[in-house]
């Protein structure tokens, strides 16, 4: 586009983007006004995020580095530039989570009579306790290690808790320190309870424990100095899936490796001795800047281990009971009311029970001759793969697996097993592409003699565990066009069948990208002969370039856009002369934001699709996904009028993002908790059946947007952020 603005003003980084993500997260752990364990809960989770930034994105740009990569991004970032600003924030967010930790969770913990101390505080009868439990369950674990020539570096496993310890033989020699090492056994709880005073909670780390001990543990030496340790590793699987002959072998094999990974970097205690940093760092052969010295325990994600032990329900998130599905009184089951209507779930609001019943149902049901479903995550024990177990004894049985679900692809191919040696034909999708998208279609004789289709479209996961605490979307439905439609794109799953047409399911590799973009093409073509055009969008991430074109254009032809983008966007709003008619939100809170929800209002004949894609290149192009229309106009107004109302509404757990890459709260939680509009609170107020007050008549609006380029540019000042960071690191 001649004088549009350089590739820097037009993309956010994706590395920076989702680092701003996981801020908002340690937001809601800095929040005073949240429960005080489901602070802790977001602090842990934080950690875990940043584990698999590490695992992936880290370890990616690393491997291009070393492979001579030199094409610049969308943004106009080579990798080298693109990890010289993630090291910086890295090491900055670091700080802040053991800020936030020790100054004030730790303390606030304290007054609520939870309290995690170190061996030197624990009295004389906790110190019993604990030395007895270390001597029955830990002990008989640990396998210390000293590394001589005769003891080579032990293989340290990928994110294992370790102790490092400087040693010195006791008896007389002109040998220097040796380094032992202790892996802390992962079977065992990272915090381990010591008895306490009634109505309080005392916990000392399982490392610490450990630590006290190892005089013990290594008789005959002085022990010197010790250090608790972690090391990352690259967790990228590289399969030559095209070469393969059998996909879950090869993931199988490639699984072993992942542990084996390059180390991507190393969290040890801040006041570790000089000389045990600089032989790990050595043995891991990492630079400095991978070295992140920790100002409290390693691996915060241990923290979850307060919110789930510890019996204070006051100090977390009042339950929530989810509303049940009701059937018409006409209906004798569900199956007859989806005869006569569609059905549409907000998930956790509306419970997930209505959809694995549905699976139950058919798995039960005589009259049911078949089942087709997709699984990208799930666990052996849940109710839908026991159903569809069950179900193999008495009908067709059919299940796509994506052994590549990243994270899960270990049990993913144990279940494979479980459900094939049931009777259930396996399969695993299309080789070099995953899939994503959320099906399940069932074939029923009913009782007027009629063979029907029924089908259930997700955005989410069949994991009715994770239905607790994600946002999504689910559609019941026995439409002929629609179910028509999920039988397509099955036969493409299984047999690489590929129909001229898939409507009106918009279809990932074949349809999607191309659907997309036609649909905000129109809305600009729209707003360019003065008819109504608006776009409201709902996902995870936004980082497909020709999307955000579309968009782009769509924001100068007219369009009124608003983007609701839970985590990475690299679009960049409200820039004069290129997204000023562009508003970015992300909500983070109680719930994790999953669904996917788009809306077209195509001159008053709105279009509204759900479904299990983001706009990013791999949910365009290299995965399955399906994204489904919302036929049904009374289900249509329910997301227009009530889902999509409530989430431009909320003020409480919105943060806006400037044009200069900034987050901002739209309102300041952390000094009222009362103020604001919360769009999770009022549905599930709304679930419960409670009085509430009505949606705001206005949506929230954004800051005013800067014009300053030269801020565009640059990104968001934080100098004294910056500062400390640099400092950081050269230390």
């Amino acid at each position: 586009m001649a004088g549009s603005p350089p590739a820097e003003i037009r993309y956010f980084n994706r590395e920076e983007s989702w680092l701003d993500f996981n801020r908002r997260v340690l937001e809601e752990a800095q929040d005073s006004t949240n429960p005080l364990l489901e602070r802790v809960k977001f602090l842990a989770i934080t950690a875990s995020n940043l584990d698999e930034f590490f695992e992936v994105r880290v370890a990616g740009i690393l491997q291009r580095i070393e492979d001579g990569y030199a094409e610049r991004g969308p943004d106009g970032l080579m990798p080298q530039q693109i990890l010289n600003r993630i090291t910086e924030k890295t090491h900055a967010f670091v700080e802040e989570q053991y800020v936030c930790w020790k100054q004030e969770l730790l303390p606030a913990l304290a007054q609520a009579s939870i309290r995690v101390l170190p061996w030197q505080q624990l009295d004389e009868a906790a110190r019993e306790h604990a030395i007895s439990f270390y001597q029955n369950e830990v002990d008989p674990l640990l396998t210390p290690i000293t590394i001589d020539p005769s003891h080579p570096f032990p293989r340290v496993l990928n994110k294992a808790l370790c102790l490092a310890l400087l040693l010195r033989r006791k008896r007389k020699t002109t040998a220097g320190p040796i380094l032992g090492v202790v892996t802390v056994p992962r079977a065992l709880p990272r915090l381990v309870p010591i008895p306490s005073a009634v109505g309080t909670y005392d916990y000392i780390f399982l490392h610490d424990l450990i630590e006290s001990q190892a005089a013990a543990l290594y008789r005959g030496y002085e022990v010197l100095s010790t250090a608790a340790f972690r090391v990352t590793r690259n967790s990228n699987l590289y399969l030559q899936g095209e070469e393969s002959r059998n996909l879950l072998e090869s993931v199988r094999a490639e699984l072993h490796n992942r542990r084996k990974g390059d180390a991507v970097r190393m969290e040890i205690e801040k006041d570790a001795h000089l000389e045990i940093i600089e032989r790990l760092r050595t043995n891991f052969e990492l630079e400095e800047f991978q070295v992140f010295r920790t100002d409290g325990p390693v691996n915060l994600s241990r923290l979850m281990n307060l919110y789930t032990k510890t019996p204070m329900p006051q100090l977390k998130y009042p339950p929530f009971i989810p509303r049940e599905l009701r059937l018409n009184r006409q209906s004798s089951n569900l199956f007859d009311e989806l005869r006569k209507r569609d059905l549409l779930l907000h998930h956790p609001y509306d419970s997930y029970d209505a959809v694995v019943d549905m699976i139950q149902a058919a798995a039960e049901d005589p009259d049911v001759l078949s089942i087709k479903q997709t699984l990208y995550r799930t666990t052996a024990n849940s109710a839908i793969f026991q159903a569809l177990r069950e179900a193999a004894q008495s009908k067709e049985v059919t299940v796509v697996v994506e052994l590549m679900a990243r994270f899960d692809e270990a049990s993913n191919i144990r279940w494979s097993r479980d459900l094939e040696d049931a009777g259930v034909q396996v399969f695993h999708g299309i080789v070099g592409i995953k899939t994503h998208s959320k099906m399940a279609l069932l074939v029923r004789r009913d009782p007027d003699g009629s063979v029907r289709r029924y089908a259930h479209l997700g955005t989410g996961n069949y994991n009715a565990e994770m239905a607790r605490y994600y946002t999504d979307i689910s559609l019941l439905t026995a439409n002929p066009i629609l179910t028509g439609a999920v039988h397509s794109v099955f036969n493409y799953l299984t047999a690489n069948s590929e129909s001229d047409d898939y409507r009106p399911l918009l279809v990932a590799p074949l349809t999607l990208a191309e659907g997309f973009i036609r649909l905000i093409h129109r809305e600009a073509e729209h707003a360019r002969n003065g008819r109504p055009a608006c776009i409201l969008a709902k996902m995870n991430s936004l980082l497909e370039q020709g999307a955000i074109e579309a968009l782009y254009q769509a924001s100068q032809a007219g369009v009124s856009i608003d983007l609701i983008v839970r985590g990475i966007c690299a679009l960049r709003p409200g820039v004069p002369g290129l997204s000023e008619n562009i508003r970015v939100r992300s909500i983070v809170g109680q719930f994790l934001e999953h669904s996917r929800i788009f809306y077209f209002q195509n001159d008053g004949d709105e279009e509204i699709f759900c479904g299990s894609a983001d706009w990013m290149q791999r949910n365009f192009f290299e995965r399955c996904e399906v994204v489904f229309p919302v036929l049904d106009p009374l289900l249509r107004q329910r997301i227009r009028e009530d889902i999509f109302s409530a989430y431009l509404a909320d003020t409480r757990k919105t943060r806006w993002l400037l044009p200069t890459g900034q987050y901002v709260r739209a309102t300041n939680t952390l000094a009222a908790s009362s103020g604001g509009f919360s769009a999770q609170e009022y549905f599930m107020r709304q679930a419960e059946g409670k009085a509430l007050v009505e949606l705001p008549s206005l949506p929230a609006t954004p800051p005013p947007a800067t014009k300053n380029m030269s801020a565009l540019k640059h990104g968001p000042h934080r100098p004294e952020r910056r500062k400390r960071a640099a400092k950081k690191i050269a230390s």
